[in-house]
């Protein structure tokens, strides 16, 4: 096996290398927003169901819309000199920064736009700070996040990209809660996932890792990556891959060898959280060690582009657990679920779990994006018969998003997700779409729903505000059975019961001040509530736990399993931050 890895990769490098990928985290939003105008605008075209984009795409479709600049507005004339600055090594310059401590033709040092950049003719490279703070208050309890860090990207000729980021986080406050579980795999929010530091204290900590090295033609690159990835269109939550979950080590593949085709594909080294106890080690007392269990997942994404701006995308996955890799799951097109039939019918034991995905974007009506995502996580074709009660579990994406029309610079967006009951969930923990226990795709998990409406103003260069209102709501919530008590569940209606309901209605702005530099204010209002079922439960039917006179029977159970306690009840919260570095 080792032998095939290393000449496919020799193959692979050996030939006419012509550009570096370093992707842009997708935590840096603004640019992926800009991006996503300018190709409503049809003034470039981009595959948005797969990101992170590459900091060298960015760079050139920046230059792409710096030949259409008579097709752009003033304010979009203004952000597109900006972001070609911050990605000017991209364009084999040395950016124009803002009080230069040091600046000759190979080195510039930037203290208000604070980085160190070199140039020459073979390398270039950038070093800044990942410094920022933010504090939320919700009338009674304060909450602040701080982090602090740095990262570094750097590209060897036109072909090797090598790039790495460290960030050290800590939460505070909150009159001793545990303020840091902002973020739990359970809780139904879009805070970052995190593998915390244990505390007595109330407060959290955890560090935060993500680099890669890749090799790179102009048709495609492979690399060692660990990013977050998401997959599916959206403006408010994927539910192919989120990125919610923290980021996992990846080998990628990107193939992109004519304008109307791109492969994507990886195979990622997950976070299982469950022991093997196969597995051990013993230290010096005696004491037994026990090893995490394996858990790996391949994914393909093919997008077809039969006209320009209309994106169809079909692909795979498939997440297994076992002591070793299977070189199978490295075919980077290949339809996942037949090879594991093959492993696993003969001895009729249990399948690993795969899923099925499409994803459909078009921007052939100017202004306008019109999306979709359908990710299929299981699929009997006799349950589509209308006499049967059982439903497949699907989740269904649908938006569109509409900018510079009729006002220019107001972008309206309307998004509605449904996740139908056993997404994401399966009946053996080990092989459960999940990394560190948090769910790969939408954040609201199964037998849920969401409404989410936006519109973002932008009035000059680097100022976002955006007015938002979403409804999120959770149904009946069940342990993942088979055979007839799994059945029961997907007889189930959607939605039968509500057990948790969040609608917020929220008022944010943002203001990138200078590269690598921002400032953020949000006021919202939340409600978080949480309502016991109304019948009796069926097998795997999560309820709180009874006694006597049912007496502690209460909807709070459902209320601390989904929301954290500064989010529960009717809230007004307010949050201020700024940041250097993304």
């Amino acid at each position: 096996m080792k032998k095939i890895i290393t000449a496919f990769c020799i193959s692979f490098f050996c030939l006419n290398l012509s550009a570096q990928e370093i992707p842009q985290n997708v935590s840096y939003t603004k640019i992926y927003d800009f991006l996503d105008e300018l190709a409503s605008e049809q003034i470039i075209d981009i595959n948005s169901a797969i990101k992170p984009y590459s900091r060298i795409l960015i760079a050139q479709k920046l230059q792409q819309a710096d030949r259409q600049t008579s097709k752009l507005n003033a304010r979009q004339r203004k952000d597109l000199q900006f972001y070609m600055q911050s990605y000017a090594l991209e364009m084999n310059e040395l950016p124009e920064t803002l009080y230069d401590i040091y600046n000759d033709q190979t080195v510039e040092v930037s203290l208000l736009e604070p980085a160190i950049y070199y140039k020459d003719s073979l390398f270039h490279a950038t070093l800044a700070p990942l410094v920022g703070m933010h504090i939320w208050n919700n009338g009674s309890k304060t909450i602040t996040k701080r982090w602090i860090g740095a990262e570094i990207q750097a590209a060897i000729g036109q072909h090797f990209a090598v790039w790495g980021s460290l960030r050290d986080n800590s939460f505070g406050g909150g009159s001793g809660e545990m303020s840091s579980l902002l973020s739990k795999p359970q809780y139904l929010n879009l805070f970052p996932g995190a593998e915390y530091k244990e505390s007595s204290v109330g407060n959290g900590d955890y560090s935060e890792v993500r680099g890669g090295i890749n090799f790179s033609t102009d048709w495609g690159s492979l690399g060692i990556i660990k990013d977050n990835l998401v997959w599916g269109d959206n403006y408010h939550g994927a539910n192919i891959l989120s990125g919610h979950n923290p980021s996992f080590p990846a080998l990628y593949l990107r193939i992109k060898p004519a304008k109307w085709f791109e492969l994507n594909y990886f195979h990622g080294w997950l976070v299982s959280n469950m022991s093997d106890t196969t597995r051990v080690y013993v230290d010096n007392s005696g004491k037994i060690w026990e090893r995490p269990q394996n858990k790996f997942m391949a994914a393909n994404m093919l997008t077809f582009t039969p006209i320009s701006n209309l994106n169809l995308s079909i692909g795979n996955s498939i997440v297994y657990a076992e002591n070793n890799i299977n070189p199978g799951y490295f075919i980077p097109i290949a339809f996942f679920k037949s090879i594991d039939h093959l492993f696993t019918k003969g001895t009729k034991t249990e399948n690993q779990n795969s899923q099925v995905y499409i994803n459909f974007s078009s921007r052939n009506i100017k202004h306008l994006h019109l999306f979709a995502s359908i990710f299929a996580d299981e699929i009997s074709f006799d349950r589509f018969k209308s006499s049967n009660p059982e439903t497949n579990p699907i989740s269904y994406k649908f938006g569109a998003n509409l900018s510079n029309f009729p006002l220019d610079n107001l972008i309206l967006t309307a998004e509605y997700t449904r996740n139908n009951i056993g997404m994401y969930k399966h009946k053996i923990p080990e092989i459960a779409y999940t990394s560190n226990s948090y769910n790969l795709g939408h954040y609201l998990w199964d037998n849920s729903q969401e409404i989410y409406l936006a519109a973002t103003y932008k009035p000059i260069r680097g100022l976002d505000i955006t007015a938002s209102f979403t409804d999120a709501r959770k149904g009946n919530e069940f342990e993942y059975l088979t055979g007839g008590e799994l059945s029961n569940q997907l007889k189930t209606p959607f939605l039968k019961d509500v057990i948790w309901k969040s609608d917020i209605v929220g008022l944010k702005a943002n203001y990138e001040v200078f590269t690598n530099a921002y400032a953020t204010v949000e006021l919202r209002y939340s409600s978080a509530k949480a309502t016991l079922p109304e019948d009796a439960p069926i097998a795997g039917e999560v309820r709180p736990e009874t006694v006597e006179n049912n007496t502690d029977i209460s909807s709070q159970f459902y209320l601390d399993r989904f929301s954290p306690k500064f989010l529960q009840g009717n809230k007004f919260a307010f949050m201020l931050g700024f940041g250097f570095g993304f």
